[in-house]
């Protein structure tokens, strides 16, 4: 990922609200899908036809080679899970969806992390606490304050809370491709981070593990799974930096 932050023109962010309206849509649409007995591989299927008839194309497909056109997780693992007809949802499972979109050549991208059927009083905390989290990084957006900012609202409510924020991977830029500058640590890093300007758009994700933040990939290089086989829960939205409030491209509509 180069350097330079790209800022979007207000007719740019106008399309790329377009685009992660799609991906709001379809996550929407899903969550309505997930139950016990459906497999991952037709949570993919129905996410490609949905946002193929509403003019998009999956961005995740064929990118740097990953083969599905979502990325599902389940429980112990934290991102990049592989669609498969062979895994199954359980009650009482946890599975992160993420799901992004390249639309008149912009990109939407989002995440959400759904109950399968009644789930633990742990993993309802893990998914709010990532939630509330992300909510409080997002915040943060705005002109004048750092990354940093953001990443330390995010770090601070999940470590109060007596979880751990992933720090292998993190958020990103977002435009007319799908990962640009700058990077979006949840966690504050101990270096000078650029400050936010109007027209950034960014996709802020905490990552969050109900045990340590250590994480490894499994041998199917790509998924992403929690060292300590703890349950982890993953939510996203797409930002733009406006001269008000943060403008949340990818919230779905009420």
């Amino acid at each position: 990922m180069g350097k330079r932050i790209i800022l979007k023109t207000e007719a740019e962010i106008r399309i790329l609200r377009e685009a992660n309206q799609i991906v709001a849509a379809t996550l929407a649409m899903l969550r309505e899908k997930v139950a016990p007995g459906v497999t991952t591989w037709q949570l993919d299927s129905w996410a490609e036809d949905f946002c193929v008839k509403r003019g998009s194309t999956p961005a995740f497909k064929g990118y740097r080679g990953f083969p599905g056109s979502l990325c599902v997780s389940v429980n112990h693992e934290v991102v990049h899970g592989i669609p498969s007809k062979k895994v199954v949802l359980l009650d009482g499972d946890i599975v992160s969806i993420d799901f992004g979109v390249r639309y008149e050549g912009y990109y939407g991208d989002a995440a959400i992390t759904v109950a399968v059927g009644p789930i633990s009083d742990k993993s309802a905390e893990l998914l709010r606490v990532t939630r509330e989290s992300l909510d409080k990084g997002i915040a943060k957006a705005r002109i004048g304050n750092r990354i940093n900012d953001i990443s330390g609202a995010i770090q601070d409510h999940v470590e109060k809370h007596g979880f751990s924020v992933v720090r292998q991977f993190v958020g990103h830029g977002i435009g007319v491709r799908l990962h640009e500058p700058p990077e979006i640590p949840n966690y504050r890093r101990n270096e000078p981070t650029p400050r936010l300007l109007a027209g950034m758009v960014l996709a802020i994700e905490p990552m969050v593990n109900a045990g340590g933040f250590d994480v490894e990939v499994l041998r199917d290089g790509w998924t992403v799974v929690t060292r300590d086989r703890a349950l982890s829960a993953h939510f996203e939205h797409t930002v733009a930096v406006t001269e008000g409030t943060p403008y949340i491209l990818s919230q779905s509509p009420m």
